[in-house]
């Protein structure tokens, strides 16, 4: 990993998901290091890792490339936390959609100028909205929905990176889902190193209403899982099912690094 505040905290989490680690265990330690970048001029890429990434991250050898160039890795998936439990390495549930009005509430607070990436012009209007509404004071200067079939790795990708940079923009939201948002993350920070990136995943679509998110309740025990397979199986349960055949393997993985503790 390139420099997160995970490689400065005792406990930073190593080998336990094997292709990838948690390198910022908490919420509170992520949120720390990312205003201090800011403050400071130095970007950031930050990844939330689940089992369908892990699952990703074993097939394609390009993804995990990306994830290593990842500043900031937090676990986005109750699996995560429990595996990282098990392995006697404890971190927090960080998801990406919970990441954003702490951030925007940081941005709005210290004058750091925001940009949306992802979703649709009329998804990220919405959102705009909203969040000016919450956290006064708080400026997006940049909204671009890239067209169906956008190549995170093409030129149109550094000339969208290229006119976030343009408008000032310190902190930028991506909401492209896996693995986009993780390679313009990595491409981004790479091309502009003052600029940081946070990969949130639907979180936009949540947030302009778009998309229905699964009731507090329901997260609280962690069944989010099972609400977003009831709700859109066609397409999760292809997922679900290799998340689940990797799991055992990955539990046996972490007893044995607790074994060595």
């Amino acid at each position: 990993m390139n420099g997160g505040v995970g490689d400065n905290i005792p406990g930073a989490n190593r080998g336990v998901l094997g292709a990838t680690e948690v390198t910022t265990p908490t919420r509170v330690a992520l949120l720390s290091d990312l205003r201090a970048r800011c403050a400071s001029g130095r970007g950031f890429a930050v990844a939330t890792v689940n089992l369908d990434h892990l699952v990703k991250l074993r097939r394609d050898p390009a993804f995990r490339a990306t994830y290593a160039a990842q500043t900031h890795v937090v676990a986005d998936g109750n699996p995560i936390v429990w595996l990282q439990r098990l392995a006697g390495r404890p971190v927090e549930l960080v998801t990406g959609s919970d990441l954003i009005d702490p951030l925007m509430a940081m941005a709005a607070r210290d004058g750091v100028k925001v940009a949306f990436l992802g979703a649709t012009d009329t998804v990220l209007a919405r959102a705009a909205e909203s969040l000016r509404a919450r956290h006064p004071g708080l400026e997006v200067v940049a909204r671009i929905a890239p067209p169906f079939g956008f190549d995170p790795t093409g030129p149109e990708a550094d000339r969208m990176i290229d006119e976030i940079a343009a408008a000032g923009a310190q902190l930028c939201l991506l909401a492209l889902g896996a693995p986009k948002q993780e390679i313009l993350a990595a491409r981004g920070h790479a091309r502009h190193a003052r600029l940081g990136f946070v990969s949130i995943g639907a979180g936009l679509d949540f947030i302009a209403g778009t998309q229905r998110r699964a009731p507090r309740w329901v997260r609280r025990i962690a069944m989010e899982w099972l609400w977003r397979m009831l709700t859109d199986w066609k397409r999760l349960a292809a997922r679900y099912r290799d998340c689940g055949l990797i799991l055992p393997g990955l539990a046996i993985r972490a007893l044995r690094q607790r074994g060595k503790r």
